[in-house]
């Protein structure tokens, strides 16, 4: 049975290029980089390259960086760390009802620990509204943390605007740039931002590795003890073989991110419309035009997500029906719920994502199957408790 892989926004498979770079720190370069010895100074050096790179590639100083054990400890560390480092500046978070669940987990812990928390809505298509961004600043704010494209719709915000508002308010702006990192060019210094979250694995790189940029004038307090790696605010051993790995993810990210978003961008397109073209009753999540052009979510009306995603995984299709950090929860997508969509269409939500590897013949494939699958589930969609129903004004694009 040929596996057809669509949750490249979950993780991506590593590239031999990444695998070739990180074995010798396995084998031969395997000394702690923190140590004062030959062997720990080799990596070191090794890991400041890999710091370099990523530095370099957002045009920010390479001590800005800092190297975590994924983008969730990131965003979590952003989050509560700059809180409390600027306390003395006041109590008030600002986020959006979509960001990643390590931003809401880490936002409800700020909450039971005496800070005020605004949750900004979004519209149908996942855009935050800037009137109410701005009425919720107050005195007290003290940051504002958007994520620069859903994990889950794919959606683009204007962090260029948000940030502009942060600072004219003398707000820090945080973004989660997990899924935008290593597929945009990001300018964090032209942009304007002053904390952002990145990962390894979503750009063919090592699990297990992310990394913070944080601007130098911006204060966080420690969150992880036991070291003074990473200049002392972060400790733990350096996962050398990871952050060369990842260094190595970002230089092939940037060398090819033209050809790469050319491919996906036509590929999505052809999938969108194979798609429409033969399952009725669907709906896409998002504008097309200001969104990411691997993230497809679909609403298929009527079917239920899990007996879907399950259905297609027995017929080695790897789709999703959210975010990768929150598949073990049983409640309905908050994304989904977010942009304003009812239980039922809620549930009926499967995200695509596409990748560097796939192939037309693969979207050939994957639309076939899907076809057959949705057509069975919904012949016996009363089993499954759901009404074949069209969402009001809804058409198939």
């Amino acid at each position: 049975m040929e596996k057809i892989y669509l949750d490249n926004a979950s993780t991506t498979n590593i590239s031999a290029e990444v695998l070739n770079a990180m074995t010798p720190v396995f084998t031969s370069q395997y000394g702690n980089a923190n140590s004062i010895h030959s062997f720990g100074r080799d990596v070191a050096k090794l890991v400041d390259n890999a710091r370099d790179i990523i530095a370099d590639s957002i045009n920010a100083k390479s001590n800005e960086i800092y190297f975590t054990s994924s983008g969730s400890e990131a965003n979590s560390w952003a989050i509560v760390g700059i809180a409390f480092a600027n306390r003395d500046k006041g109590n008030h978070i600002i986020t959006s009802k979509i960001e990643h669940p390590s931003i809401l987990e880490a936002c409800k812990f700020l909450e039971k620990n005496g800070f005020e928390v605004s949750y900004l809505n979004v519209d149908r298509n996942g855009f935050i509204d800037f009137a109410e961004l701005i009425s919720s600043i107050k005195s007290s704010t003290i940051m504002i943390s958007v994520m620069f494209a859903n994990n889950e719709l794919g959606t683009i915000q204007n962090i260029k605007a948000i940030a502009q508002i942060a600072h004219e308010k003398g707000v820090i702006f945080h973004t989660d740039a997990v899924q935008v990192y290593g597929n945009m060019n990001v300018d964090v210094q032209g942009i304007g931002i002053d904390a952002m979250t990145m990962s390894a694995h979503k750009i063919y790189g090592p699990k297990g590795v992310g990394a913070l940029y944080l601007n130098n004038n911006v204060k966080i307090d420690t969150i992880i003890f036991g070291g003074n790696q990473e200049r002392g605010k972060r400790g733990g051993t350096t996962n050398s073989a990871g952050v060369v790995g990842f260094g190595k993810a970002v230089e092939i990210a940037k060398r090819d991110m033209v050809t790469n978003n050319h491919k996906l961008r036509n590929l999505s397109e052809y999938f969108v419309r194979k798609l429409t073209e033969v399952v009725e009753n669907i709906h896409i999540n998002a504008n097309i035009r200001q969104k990411l052009p691997n993230i497809i979510s679909v609403i298929f009306v009527g079917v239920d997500g899990e007996s879907l995603l399950t259905k297609l995984d027995m017929q080695g299709i790897a789709v999703s029906t959210g975010s990768a950090c929150s598949t073990n929860s049983l409640t309905v997508s908050h994304v989904m719920t977010a942009i304003g969509l009812d239980t039922d269409n809620a549930k009926c939500t499967i995200r695509f994502s596409l990748g560097k590897n796939n192939s037309y013949e693969e979207i050939d494939t994957a639309i076939a199957i899907i076809k057959k699958s949705v057509d069975e589930l919904r012949e016996f969609s009363s089993t499954y408790g759901l009404k074949t129903r069209k969402r009001k004004g809804d058409k198939n694009v």
